[in-house]
This record gives structure tokens, sequence and C-alpha cells, in this order.
């Protein structure tokens, strides 16, 4: 490429040479990168070649301040890093995480006063597929029963019909539970998504009921799959306060936007709902006409804070699974520099500048920059290249 299109020769040790040296210079500069405005973190574990990497980042500028690849992600591997990053100035209010039994012990021994929320998506997504699964289980029951029906059809013709009789009885037994289950399972996964994980929904006591009210419809429902929902029960049972963490932490700031705007904290959920309520429905314009008529002139006020709310309270590591997505083509290449290259790839990803972001305060700045609050050079220009320009 180098021949051919910007006619200059260069070999490929050469390149490794830069790139090493490039290497040295992005550790240097990771490391000297201050992590003391990180609030809440996200932890993950990503696999390469069989090996996990170990991941962290910023909620909130996505800055990635771990990528590290070990032998092992068990509770000293993660202490070792933790305690690295704490030197750097890293100590978040709370983190989120899967599962992962490392992780959540080694984040004890170093933080023991910092919780490790559990992250709602991977429990929605749980219980979305196994919704799924039984939903078609139900339709490959409904498709057997048919096709018995059409043959009962045809044994009646020839006068056969008490052969298919009872497997046609049978099915129609097994279409009736499995749909009813499916049914019910499809209905506890709505309620799980909408009324308990969800940002503007009741206060931290009745997400907890309504979490226990479904973890034992589950726990009912369990003989009909055991293989299929037991896991998906226990996975609720176990994380329940840790997923619900989120929920306290919204209620103690709700409570405390009711009393700067002096309103009733059902208020401040339902401005908040707002946020959150298709604009393309009526109805949603009508609960806002009627909030405006309750409220008056502090209507807007909380309707600004609400939003502001909304962009802090972090329930999911979104953030993780997207540093990940960006991480995996990457995986494939470099062999030859070895782990070495997950520094520079760290420093690239950083301050490299997002183009284009939902979040709009994003757009034009790297993680690196949203971290820091003030801006930095081209990254190349941070390793010490000479960038080039066109005459």
């Amino acid at each position: 490429m180098l021949r051919d299109l910007f006619d200059t020769s260069m070999s490929v040790g050469a390149v490794f040479n830069v790139v090493h040296e490039a290497v040295v210079a992005a550790r240097e500069i990771n490391a000297r990168q201050d992590l003391s405005r990180v609030r809440i973190g996200a932890h993950d574990e990503i696999f390469q070649n069989r090996r996990p990497v170990l991941v962290g980042a910023d909620a909130d500028s996505t800055y990635c301040y771990l990528l590290a690849a070990e032998d092992h992600r068990d509770a000293d591997t993660w202490g070792i890093h933790l305690l690295d990053l704490a030197d750097q100035g890293l100590r978040p209010e709370a983190t989120i995480a899967d599962g992962g039994t490392g992780l959540r012990a080694a984040q004890k021994l170093v933080w023991p006063s910092v919780p490790c929320r559990a992250d709602v998506f991977h429990a929605q997504r749980d219980v979305g597929q196994l919704a799924t699964y039984l939903e078609n289980r139900a339709l490959g029951v409904m498709t057997m029963r048919d096709t018995l029906e059409r043959r009962m059809v045809r044994a009646k013709r020839r006068g056969q019909g008490k052969t298919v009789s009872k497997k046609l009885a049978l099915a129609r037994q097994r279409e009736a539970v499995a749909v009813g289950l499916a049914d019910d399972v499809a209905v506890l996964a709505t309620w799980l998504q909408a009324d308990v994980l969800v940002l503007a929904g009741p206060d931290i006591a009745t997400r907890r009921e309504l979490f226990d009210f479904i973890v034992e419809e589950l726990r009912a429902r369990e003989l009909l799959c055991p293989h299929r929902i037991g896991p998906v029960r226990r996975m609720l049972e176990n994380q329940r306060d840790d997923l619900l963490a989120f929920a306290e932490v919204l209620d103690g700031k709700i409570a405390a936007l009711a009393t700067e705007f002096q309103v009733a904290p059902e208020h401040v959920r339902s401005v908040l709902a707002l946020h959150a309520a298709n604009p393309k429905r009526t109805e949603r314009w009508h609960d806002e006409a009627e909030l405006r008529g309750q409220l008056g002139g502090r209507f807007y006020g909380l309707f600004e804070a609400t939003a502001e709310l909304a962009r802090d309270t972090v329930r999911a590591s979104s953030v993780i699974e997207n540093v990940n997505s960006r991480l995996r083509p990457y995986f494939f290449l470099r062999r030859e520099i070895g782990p070495a290259y997950l520094d520079l790839l760290r420093f690239f990803l950083n301050h490299r500048t997002f183009l284009r972001s939902e979040r709009p305060e994003r757009e034009g700045r790297s993680p690196a920059e949203i971290l820091a609050g003030e801006p930095h050079p081209h990254w190349l220009s941070l390793l010490g290249f000479e960038r080039f320009r066109r005459n």
C-alpha cells in the first residue's frame, strides 16, 4: 500500500519498530491520565484467543481505563489492576458489571465501600431470551398439533380415526400448557422491563415487591421447563439487590428534587417519565399539559432537572458493550506485536474524536477530552509524529 499509493518504500521491520516506539509513548500517556473524575465505572471480561481481556471504562466519557490481556480473571488478577488504577485516582461512586465473581470479589477487597451494581441489560436479555425460547417451543407444539389434526381428517375418511385420536388429544394438552407458559413468561418479561428495571418507575419498595412477585411466578412454573427457567430464576433471585441498586439512589435524588422545587415526589416521577414517553403519541402531550397545569412555573425547571437526572442515572453497562464492540475488530490483528498493542489500541480509542454521537456533548471530542474537561492535540501529535499536511 505504501509503495503503490504513497510512493514510499518501507520494510515490515521498519513498521514494527515504529509501532513499538508508539506503544512506549502511548503507555506513558495512559499512565499519566487522571482518573479521579470517573463517576461510574463499567467492568467486563472479553476473550481473545481464549485468553481473558479485562476491560474497564468510564460510563460518562467512555474513556477506557483498563484493557489488559491476562491468563486468569480471578480476584487476584482483577485486584492488582484495580490497585494500579486507584494509584491513578480511580475511586468511582459505583461500578456496574455482570455476574463475574472475580471482578466483584476484587472490588470488595480494593474498594469495600464502593457498590458494584448489576447490569440490567444482561438480566433483561436473559429473561427475553427465555420468553423467546418458550414462544418458539409453543409454536413447534402448535405445528405438531396442526399436523395431527390433518392426519385425523384423513384417518376419519378411511374410518381409522381411533389410530390418531390419542396422539391428537395429547398434543392438544401439550399445546395448551406450552402456549400458556409462553404467554405467562412473556408478560413477566414485559413487567420486568417496563415496570421494575425501567428508569421512570415506582419507588424502591414497590420495585422489590414486583421483582419478588416475578421471581415467585417463575418458580411456580419452573417444573414445566426446568433447564431454561431455573437458571434465569436463580440469576434474578441472586442479583435482586444489585439490579435494583440504581433505583435506591434514584429515590434519593427524586426526593431531593421534590424538596428543591417544593412538589410531591410523585410529580417528579411523572415529569421524569415524560423523557421516556413516545413524542408521537398524543397521551404524552396530554400528560405534559396536565403536569404544566399542576406545577405552573415550576414545570420547566423541573423538566430540565429531571432530564439531567435521566442522563446521570446509569442502569446498564452499555458503555462497556460499546467499547467491546469497538475492540473486537482489532483482536485478530497485530499478533506479531504481542499484548503490548492493547496499550496502543486503548490510547487510540481514547484520543480519537467522536464524529457523531447520540449525546451532542460528545461530538467532535475524544473520550480523554470529555474526561479531563480540556482539549488535547491530535493523537498522532501526542505520540510525537508530524502529521501529513496537504500542500
